[in-house]
């Protein structure tokens, strides 16, 4: 596994006066050799121009949050991270290629000039697409995911994988399918277990741990992981809503019988406390009954009028 070696180079503004004062050497050469004919200096010409193309190949700026990543004839050799305006040996400074990119809206491509060895240290974003994928239970469900990220060792980034943006979006992909096979997509009632729908910042945390796993090879650090999109597949969603309607509907009605025998309990231990009726255990039932469903019947109840008595 290659390790970056951070490396100091020399500042490009000392350098730059020495550039100057070679490139106006050349002028004064060539005046040198025809007005005092001096074939001798034909070979210092000869070599001056080299030295100062080669001098001048050298200068490099780089920007905050950059780095330049420096390669001797397929020798790694150190990583410049110092923004500002350098210079170095310019047969360490790989100059970049050609590619051919389809911008769009437009039919030819377009040929632009990329180096993949400066590279950016800034924070960025990849945001998978919509993945179908099947939850711990088997249920098919739609899921998406942002994963913000940045380039903390550019020696692995760089010679540890063949493209780190096209590994990151893989292995993106790849480890948010484990992470929602691995969970349920909701908790059941009586089992308090970690959901992907309640889970919240317990499902992010995993999702950014197993991610920085795998993206921890190339380099990568991952800042933060967040779900944007969960929801059933389509061809299940409406039978889904269904079951989730229906166990919300127990649910207030578990609720609300809970406390309608509260209120039930604690007017009888009321009426008792305080001598108002003295109650056997068959007007106990029938108020009971009366109050149960006062309190838990969906529409308001109509009171009667009872003319006669309990057993007539």
């Amino acid at each position: 596994m290659t390790k970056e070696i951070s490396v100091k180079v020399t500042s490009g503004w000392s350098m730059l006066g020495l550039a100057i004062t070679l490139w106006l050497a050349v002028p004064a050469t060539v005046a040198a050799i025809a007005l005092l004919k001096m074939p001798a200096l034909v070979i210092l010409l000869i070599l001056l121009i080299p030295c100062d193309i080669l001098l001048t190949m050298g200068f490099f700026t780089l920007q905050p949050n950059e780095a330049r990543v420096l390669v001797l004839f397929g020798q790694y050799v150190g990583t410049v991270r110092d923004e500002g305006f350098h210079w170095a040996n310019p047969f360490t400074l790989p100059r970049g290629t050609a590619v051919r990119v389809n911008k769009e809206g437009e039919n030819t491509p377009a040929v632009i000039w990329q180096n993949k060895y400066r590279v950016s240290l800034r924070a960025r974003n990849f945001e998978t697409g919509r993945l179908k994928v099947n939850e711990q239970r088997g249920n098919p469900i739609d899921i998406g995911a942002v994963v913000v990220w940045r380039i903390a060792d550019t020696a692995q980034a760089l010679f540890d994988v063949d493209d780190y943006t096209n590994y990151i979006n893989v292995q993106s992909e790849s480890a948010l399918r484990h992470l929602a096979s691995s969970y349920p997509y909701d908790q059941h009632e009586d089992q308090h277990e970690v959901s992907l729908r309640s889970g919240g910042e317990a499902i992010h945390q995993a999702l950014r741990s197993e991610l920085q796993e795998r993206l921890g090879k190339a380099g990568i650090c991952v800042e933060e992981t967040r779900l944007t999109h969960l929801a059933y597949a389509q061809e299940i969603a409406g039978t889904m809503l269904r079951r989730q309607q229906a166990e919300a509907i127990i649910a207030a009605r578990r609720k609300i019988v809970e406390g309608a025998v509260s209120m039930v309990q604690m007017a009888l231990q009321e009426l008792a406390d305080k001598k108002v009726v003295v109650l056997d255990d068959e007007r106990k039932a029938a108020m009971v009954g009366n109050l149960l469903v006062v309190l838990c019947g969906e529409t308001e109840a109509q009171p009667i009028i009872n003319s006669g008595t309990l057993y007539h």
